[in-house]
């Protein structure tokens, strides 16, 4: 379904707001919570560099799907990478391979690197960072196959990482669904101090975020989402990217 975004003065006034909430007051310190994968980082480029090896690697078993693959761009790719490819032509078989092959490398550390920040999502994180906010990424992915991944991406890229008061919570197993991790370690962001933002491409996730942390700011990033995702609650705020005016 179609979503609302804030318009650009709107927007710009909401995260300037949450820079304000940010900044330390009383005994009790702030935290704002990012979600990665289409939430400040795009991960349609990974998807596009798997799909350009499998290309390579099909060039003489399957020539037709191959050139297809490999001029494939991120603008061409649904959330499920079987629909994208359906929509190409491609046969339920060659569909299924090339799921199989992307899914053994997407969720792996590897590939991570190939990830892209969302206009101005480095320069708000650090801003809130340097404002006296605790960071949370707090990402479905999992860690015993995309932590180091992770956080050397967010490293690279010039998020906050690897210092003080920067938290990378990942969830314990791949098997483990991400709305139940979301729902389940949620509430244990408060031992970081007070939640006083979240941001999600979830409406699910924002949905039970926002019902942890009722006072906090609970913004969907309207990037893309797990097809059938629910209604999302009228109180979070909706935004496309990080931009912000001068």
């Amino acid at each position: 379904m179609p979503y609302t975004r804030l318009a650009f003065d709107q927007q710009n006034a909401l995260l300037r707001r949450i820079l304000d909430r940010a900044r330390p007051s009383g005994s009790s310190a702030k935290v704002v919570v990012f979600d990665l994968d289409g939430t400040l980082l795009d991960n349609r480029p990974r998807t596009c560099a798997i799909l350009r090896e499998l290309s390579r690697e099909w060039a003489s078993l399957h020539p037709a799907e191959s050139a297809l693959l490999a001029k494939i761009g991120p603008e061409q790719l649904e959330y499920l990478v079987s629909d994208s490819l359906t929509k190409l032509e491609f046969s339920p078989a060659r569909v299924a391979e090339a799921c199989a092959y992307w899914k053994a490398h997407f969720f792996a550390d590897d590939h991570i690197r190939f990830d892209q920040p969302l206009p101005g999502a480095v320069e708000f994180t650090r801003a809130c960072y340097e404002s006296g906010a605790i960071i949370a990424y707090f990402t479905g992915r999992d860690l015993p196959q995309m932590s180091v991944g992770s956080w050397k991406s967010l490293r690279d890229l010039g998020f906050p990482i690897g210092v003080p008061g920067a938290e990378l919570v990942l969830k314990p197993a791949f098997e483990m669904p991400d709305a139940d991790f979301k729902r389940e370690y949620g509430p244990r962001l408060a031992r970081l101090g007070e939640v006083v933002a979240v941001f999600d491409n979830e409406p699910g996730n924002c949905n039970v975020i926002l019902d942890q942390f009722g006072s906090a700011e609970c913004v969907f990033v309207d990037t893309q989402h797990f097809p059938g995702a629910p209604a999302l609650d009228p109180r979070v705020h909706v935004v496309g990217d990080f931009a912000m005016g001068g």
